[in-house]
Formats: C-alpha cells, sequence, structure tokens
C-alpha cells in the first residue's frame, strides 16, 4: 500500500516505518531534518521536507496514499496552549491535506493519556469514557475528537507506555538503574500496562489494514500488567543491575515536579516533569486491555517485558548509548 507517517523519525514512526518496509509497502514521511531520516539508513523511503504547519508539504505527503498515520506530536511542551498546537491543530491540518484526496484509512497515534488514569486491578476498554488529567492528555483527545468527526474511514489506537529502541524517555530510567539507583513516584505500586514498540508498530499496521477496525478507537497493550517498582527492576535486570528503589512520596513528588517545571519555565524549555504532571505520576494505576483489538484485527503483542527490555538494551548498548 502506499502509505504517508508523519513523525517517521521520532521514536514510534522509525519503528512504523520500519514494519511498513518490511511489508513491502511505499512509504513517504514528513520530515524535519532529511538527515535524521538518512541516518536511519532508509533508502527506500521518499521523504518530504516539513512540519506539521506547512500547508504545501502536508499536500504534498497525503497526495495519493492510501493510508495516512499521524504519529507526530508533542510529548512535552511549556503549557496547554503548546500542546494543542501541536497536537490539536497540527491534527487539523493533516486532517484538511487529507480531504483533497481522502485515504481508505487515516489512523492517528492517540495515547492512553487521553482516557486518564484508571483502577488498580481494572484495566479500561473503550467502553469507558474519558476522563483526561494532564495538558498533553487534554490535547490528544482534542485531536481524537477531530479525527472522529472527518467524514473518511479513520481509526484512533491509544497506547500506554511504550519502550524500545530508539526511545530516549525510558531510556532515562535505563540509565539510572545501570547508575544502581531508582526513583519511583509514590510507593512503587503504581500499576501499568506497557508496549514494546515493534509491537505498537504491528497494531497500527493491523488497525489499519482490518475493514472492522474501521472508525473505532482501540488500546493497544501486552495483556501483563506491571508495577513502576517492578519495572524498574526489570530494566535493572536488562541492564545487569538491581538498583536500589528510592520512593518518592506524594508531598516530595509534587514539590520536585513543580521546581523542575518552573526552572524550565524560567528557561523557555519543555519537560516532561513539571508540576501538572503530579496527576499522572501519581495516579493508582494506567492500564488498559486489547481485547478489542485482538478480536476485530486479530492483533496480539508477542513481546513480554523481559524479552523486550532486553532487547532494547542491548540495542542502546550497540548505538553507545549505555
Amino acid at each position: 500500500m502506499k502509505a504517508f507517517v508523519t513523525g517517521g523519525t521520532g521514536f514510534v514512526g522509525a519503528h512504523l516505518v520500519q514494519a511498513l518496509r518490511a511489508r513491502g509497502d511505499q512509504v513517504t514521511c514528513l520530515v524535519r531534518n532529511p538527515a535524521k531520516a538518512q541516518a536511519l539508513g532508509w533508502t527506500d523511503v521518499r521523504l518530504v521536507r516539513g512540519d506539521l504547519d506547512d500547508a504545501a508539504a502536508l499536500r504534498d505527503g497525503c497526495a495519493g496514499a492510501e493510508v495516512i498515520y499521524h504519529v507526530a506530536g508533542r510529548i512535552s511542551a511549556r503549557d496547554l496552549d503548546e500542546f494543542m498546537r501541536a497536537n490539536r491543530d497540527g491534527t487539523a491540518n493533516v486532517l484538511e491535506a487529507a480531504a483533497q484526496g481522502p485515504p481508505r484509512r487515516f489512523v492517528l497515534v492517540s495515547s492512553l493519556a487521553a482516557a486518564g488514569p484508571t483502577v488498580p486491578g481494572q484495566p479500561i476498554d473503550e467502553t469507558r469514557p474519558p476522563s483526561p488529567v494532564t495538558p498533553y492528555g487534554q490535547s490528544k483527545l482534542a485531536a481524537e475528537l477531530l479525527v472522529r468527526a472527518m467524514a473518511g474511514s479513520w481509526t484512533i489506537v491509544r497506547p500506554p507506555t511504550v519502550y524500545g529502541e530508539w526511545d530516549r524517555e525510558v531510556f532515562k530510567v535505563f540509565k539510572l538503574a545501570r547508575a544502581g539507583l531508582a526513583p519511583v513516584f509514590g510507593d512503587g505500586s503504581q500499576e501499568l500496562s506497557v508496549i514494546y514498540a515493534g509491537d505498537l508498530a504491528a497494531a497500527l499496521v493491523a488497525a489499519a489494514t482490518a475493514p472492522a477496525t474501521a472508525r473505532r478507537v482501540y488500546y493497544a497493550a501486552h495483556p501483563d500488567v506491571t508495577t513502576s517498582r517492578e519495572l524498574v527492576r526489570a530494566i535493572g535486570r536488562a541492564v545487569g543491575r538491581q538498583p536500589r528503589i528510592v520512593p518518592l512520596p506524594g508531598p516530595l513528588a509534587r514539590a520536585l515536579l513543580w521546581t523542575i517545571g518552573s526552572i524550565a519555565h524560567l528557561a523557555g524549555r519543555a519537560t516532561l516533569l513539571s508540576g501538572d504532571k503530579a496527576a499522572e505520576f501519581l495516579a493508582p494505576a494506567w492500564t488498559c486491555r486489547a481485547d478489542a483489538l485482538a478480536r476485530d484485527a486479530g492483533w496480539r503483542a508477542e513481546t513480554d517485558l523481559e524479552t523486550g527490555l532486553r532487547r532494547t538494551a542491548a540495542w542502546y548498548r550497540k548505538e553507545g548509548w549505555l
């Protein structure tokens, strides 16, 4: 198929492009930095230089595409407006470009953050109404609403915590674990759904190509639930260390997040660690079920946590990150 991918040189996007190339699809990517795409070794990918504010580039990328995968977006920003400009308005721009020659399917990569936190022992499915608690989650839900209003065929996929090669966020935990220290928010009992990025890429392809997934929202996650404490321990095993777990009680965590966020704001920088993220980091659970995607598209996560983390750690070492 002819596929257009926004955010193809990012973490999830790179895995998706890899999966599409392996299928033999004709891939076009919107890229801000062609050199980054070339560094990934893509000799068979058509590159369109631009960003989500570049209408001409978006029209070029969307032209003739049978499937559009909208992966690009911000995961850190200075405020809600900045999140909305990237995640909501950027989605609107892609939809506008796509409307000139509607694809067979428009796939939006959203987030569990759009749904909001959950209750321990009760992973949610798609029937629970969304209730985001962070500006990021609010902006992703706003993007979803735009996609749901489009005239053509769409599918929305909400992954939870994603890890794997090319990732720089969970990578920070790898570095801390290798140093022998591993802070966890609260007491480390927060329940988490996770997914290996290669499995998420396969989920996106399955969601884009299965007839039954049209005009539906799905979660994509491994069925096994972990905790923040056990995730850190598993990362420690992947890097060959047994890190000391350092719990950060709620009041201390909130103070640290507020301080880090304030310093970043004064410096004019975006950060994942800020006061408005306390509701996310201290929530009792972020868990979801992927039963519906398995039913409608035949997709299931194949990579268990231990295997995925070992594979990721090996890649970090090979690339000189660890």
